[in-house]
């Protein structure tokens, strides 16, 4: 693994004790972690992962060697994303945009970006091989989405490095046939005029792509099973199973295992379709009252804190916010 050195110029230094300063001053909040997420990743970056904000070193880059076993580690999921990447780029790379595909661990294995852009991504870091973690470069669209598993955007000062405040993230996760993380999807932007309605419409881009390059994968990892969209309650996610010539169920993902409680142990012994499908159909009414009871005692162990029972659920907080409205449930009530 190679690193390289910088440091800051003098027309950057007063910039760059501020941003320190307002982390430090966020960090020395007792509650700040509490009421934002933001707070709680640069109290990570700072005291769990010991990083200094004036850190003006670039991310730690990967050997050839060592980005060629990473590409391998992940390839059927590379293979699964090549036409969204490329989809996703026609999307957004007019607009001064790169799209890079990241394995677990935070690394872009594969790149999308405009010749002419080349220069400036590589010089950021936004590169095949470099290291961006969470652990390592602190608060960053790729590396916080990872750490938390929700799709996110990083925008400019939010970054805990000083040196990344030029850039703008917008990231989802990526999760494998098994509903494991596996990878990340970002949409990266050096420029400064960036409207915030601009970078809803990327992130609306990057979680339909992600969603698809999961929908792909698993159709990759069952080829020989018939694959079901299963009825799900919430359209923004994509829960398909895969049933096997003897209708049972041997595969799902993230979505699917979280919408209808399928777990590996399930997995692991003959689960016919019919026992989720027959009885989903038959009854809706009881799956949306056994949903409201598994958010409200999700809630209620999390003491009403919207952000921790999201996680809990594996689920992002605006889905669980989609689906508390839609049962019309509150976090500071039980109902």
């Amino acid at each position: 693994m190679r690193i390289a050195s910088a440091s800051p110029t003098p027309s950057r230094a007063a910039g760059t004790e501020s941003h320190a300063g307002r982390i430090l001053a966020v960090a020395g909040d007792s509650s700040a972690s509490a009421r934002s997420a933001l707070a709680a990743s640069w109290v990570r970056s700072l005291n769990r992962y010991g990083l200094d904000p004036m850190d003006q070193r670039p991310p730690l880059t990967l050997t050839d060697c060592e980005l060629r076993e990473a590409r391998e580690r992940v390839e059927p999921l590379l293979r699964a994303a090549q036409a969204n990447l490329d989809l996703l780029f026609h999307a957004v790379g007019g607009t001064g945009c790169c799209v890079l595909f990241t394995d677990r661990n935070g690394v872009p294995v594969d790149r999308r970006g405009a010749e002419g852009d080349n220069e400036t991504f590589h010089r950021w870091g936004l590169w095949p091989g470099a290291v961006w973690s969470e652990q390592h470069e602190g608060t960053n669209g790729i590396g916080t989405c990872l750490a938390e598993e929700r799709p996110l955007t990083i925008h400019r000062d939010e970054h805990f490095h000083s040196r990344n405040i030029g850039l703008s993230c917008t990231v989802a996760p990526i999760f494998d046939h098994e509903g494991k993380l596996a990878a990340a999807l970002d949409v990266s932007s050096c420029r400064s005029d960036l409207t915030g309605a601009f970078v809803g419409l990327i992130a609306t881009a990057v979680a339909d792509a992600a969603r698809r390059i999961e929908a792909q994968n698993f159709k990759q990892a069952f080829p020989d099973a018939r694959i079901i969209l299963a009825p799900d309650t919430d359209r923004c996610t994509t829960a398909l199973l895969a049933v096997d010539a003897d209708d049972l169920i041997i595969g799902a993902t993230r979505a699917a295992r979280a919408a209808y409680g399928i777990t590996s142990g399930r997995l692991a012994k003959p689960l016919p379709a019919s026992t989720i499908l027959d009885r989903l159909a038959d009854r809706p009414e009881d799956f949306e009252q056994a949903e409201r009871g598994l958010l409200q005692r999700s809630l209620a162990r999390a003491q009403g804190n919207v952000s921790a029972a999201a996680k809990a659920l594996h689920i992002s907080r605006a889905t669980l916010h989609r689906k508390m409205n839609r049962l019309g449930l509150h976090p500071n009530r039980r109902t």
